[in-house]
């Protein structure tokens, strides 16, 4: 035989202890995949409670401990073997649907695989049989044999795992530091905990209890709970509901209102039929839902279940079940975008006064002695008239001009100021009373704070802030935020209507660029054009804008064609501006709204509040920012400690 022609190989089989290891590698890639598929076993089990326990990140020792249905002496010793499940049933004719999978998981290979690669034991007691335990060490199994398992309950199962690993060195090379094995296991918690609010879970880590979670009631406030104690009360207090179903798939969850963000996307969350799962698809949702909300780089927080018949989704398409693949994802990506869409519409003005609601929860009050009112220096040791401090608010006059004083607003004028102590002594007569300012009818306003939402104007600070009084407590508006949703929401309506209204400029500014700027912009001309942005070539690297759009009004149309210009840069060459539509026209609005630092009178800062009021999404501006914050008179009085 010619040395060039190789002998062939002999085909062999490999060792059971061999195969479990190599399962191993897929299924258990670190000691957080192990404590997954140990508690999803619980959970199948119908366990209500359910308690882990790790030393050294999982890699020295875990031990899984639920009240679960338990197992039989003989039901332990199967559950050790390749492939055997009781989660898979067998028609009359033998056959096993694979599609029709209720539970968290089939393939069976969990217990031999992780056994294959540690120490492990397992002691379990179904109903009506004695407690019964076995070892299982490099492949080999000792038992069954009686044990003294008490567990959590009538039936249950505890599962024992030491030095993960410790038949496979090599694989403990690529593990990472103890905290960070910590840190992946208490992740996997969190998740299942997410998906099952009945369930009680807890984790102790290397012997000190690191999550704790009771059991919580049923439907969507119980649910919110155990979203609220693992995603944090932030979120529970910012929190929207999603409830929708569509050709047979249903989604529910929470998502938070677009004023609650962060930079990463970690706090967004997917199950499938309670199972956590990873997908792409899950941020491309999100962002398509908040995209007329946030600016691209913040990210809310969610918490989204899908459920559907398990015959419509794939859960294998991973060997340890984290990714799945639906078998219509067009129908479940638009129900997530349409639920998540009518979710932050549903809110309206909602977004703002949450956040002041958890500003006023780190306020803590001191107690403090009450001054002697009383005891008031004479006048003239006073640095200044009491009345230039004193301004007594009548009804609003929105058409008279404002006064250059320190404070801007509508209707405020100068009137003599009681003394001191007439203004600031308790009325012992009127004790609690809601409000401490009294006013003639003379001096009530035209339109009381009670005709609208927002209320009505009462002055400007900072040439930035509009302080708006309400029925029951006051409004802070911020009027460059405000105003930017509100050009963005008209810009919106009139694209929809045929493209946004221009108005022409009586002298067409140029605006120098590179050429490539230039080129850039000009390139997008027609797409402009539908945007109210007229323009034109004027010259090498020089573009003549003739038109702006008019809700603008007076802008700086060169600013605007320059950021424009940086904005394409960043841009793919050939996406079309339309694909961008949402985000240009943000990036517009910003630029051609009220800018902080411009003065208002009366009458701008109340038709700002009317606009606001009839405007969907005025809560918040195009990046996520609260437009306004309001504070209740039961907010202001903890402020100063007359609340607890």
């Amino acid at each position: 035989m010619p040395d060039s022609v190789r002998s062939r190989p002999e085909i062999r089989r490999l060792s059971p202890d061999v195969v479990n290891r190599i399962a191993a590698g897929e299924v258990v890639e670190r000691p957080a995949a192990a404590v997954k598929e140990l508690v999803e076993n619980a959970l199948d089990a119908g366990a209500r409670r359910i308690s882990v326990s790790i030393e050294a990140g999982g890699l020295k020792r875990m031990v899984i401990e639920d009240d679960g249905c338990g197992m039989s002496a003989e039901d332990l010793v199967v559950a050790l073997e390749r492939h055997a499940t009781s989660k898979l049933v067998p028609d009359d004719a033998g056959r096993v649907d694979l599609l029709n999978i209720h539970t968290m998981g089939f393939r069976g290979e969990a217990l031999p695989s992780i056994a294959s690669v540690s120490r492990m034991s397992i002691s379990s007691r179904a109903a009506g049989e004695d407690a019964a335990e076995v070892f299982i060490e490099a492949g080999r199994i000792e038992g069954p044999k009686p044990s003294a398992f008490t567990g959590r309950g009538e039936t249950g199962t505890r599962v024992e795992v030491r030095d993960l690993f410790h038949a496979t060195p090599a694989r403990l090379k690529f593990m990472k530091g103890e905290r960070a094995e910590s840190m992946a296991v208490t992740d996997t918690i969190k998740r299942l905990a997410m998906a099952n609010p009945e369930v009680a879970f807890s984790l102790e880590n290397n012997g000190r209890n690191s999550l704790r979670y009771g059991v919580e009631a049923e439907g969507a406030e119980g649910h919110l709970a155990r979203l609220g104690a693992i995603m944090g009360r932030e979120f529970k207090d910012n929190a929207l509901e999603v409830d929708a179903e569509r050709e047979g798939v249903r989604l529910s969850g929470f998502a938070g209102l677009p004023t609650l963000n962060r930079g990463n996307a970690q706090m967004q969350f997917l199950f499938v039929n309670g199972r956590p799962v990873k997908d792409r698809m899950l941020n491309g949702v999100i962002r398509a839902a908040y995209q007329d909300f946030l600016a691209r780089d913040r990210h809310p927080l969610a918490a989204l279940f899908v459920d559907l018949d398990p015959e419509y989704v794939d859960v294998n398409v991973h060997p340890a079940k984290t990714e799945v693949r639906f078998r219509d994802a067009g129908n479940v990506r638009g129900l997530m975008i349409g639920a998540l869409r009518h979710a932050l519409a549903a809110a309206g003005h909602r977004a703002s006064t949450t956040v002041a609601d958890y500003a006023l929860g780190k306020v803590k009050i001191e107690e403090a002695t009450a001054p002697n009112l009383w005891s008031v220096p004479p006048a003239p040791e006073r640095q200044a008239s009491p009345s230039s401090y004193y301004r007594q608010p009548v009804g609003p006059d929105l058409d008279a001009p404002l006064e250059p004083s320190g404070l801007h607003g509508a209707g405020f004028q100068e009137s003599p100021a009681p003394s001191y102590a007439q203004s600031y002594a308790p009325d012992w007569r009127n004790d609690g009373a809601p409000s401490a300012r009294v006013e003639t009818d003379a001096m009530a306003p035209q339109e009381t704070p009670r005709d609208f939402p927002l209320g009505v104007a009462r002055a400007q600070l900072h040439e930035t802030y509009v302080v708006a009084q309400t029925a029951d407590g006051i409004v802070i508006v911020d009027q460059h935020a405000a105003h930017e949703r509100l050009v963005y929401e008209d810009m919106k309506r009139q694209m929809a209507a045929g493209g946004v209204k221009r108005q022409a400029m009586l002298i067409p500014d140029v605006v120098e660029l590179s050429e490539d700027e230039a080129e850039r912009v000009l390139e997008r001309a027609e797409e402009l054009a539908e945007l109210g942005l007229e323009i034109e070539p004027f010259g090498v690297g020089a573009v003549c804008v003739r038109a702006t759009p008019a809700l603008f009004g007076e802008m700086d149309a060169a600013g605007l064609i320059r950021d424009l210009a940086d904005d394409f840069a960043e841009y793919d060459a050939g996406l079309a501006l339309k694909e961008r539509f949402e985000e240009v026209m943000g990036n517009m609005a910003c630029r051609g709204s009220v800018r902080a630092g411009r003065r208002l009178n009366g009458e701008e800062m109340n038709h700002l509040l009317r606009q606001m009021e009839a405007t969907p999404h005025s809560g918040q501006c195009n990046h996520g920012r609260p437009t306004y914050v309001e504070l209740k008179l039961a907010d202001i009085e903890k402020l100063f400690g007359r609340r607890g």
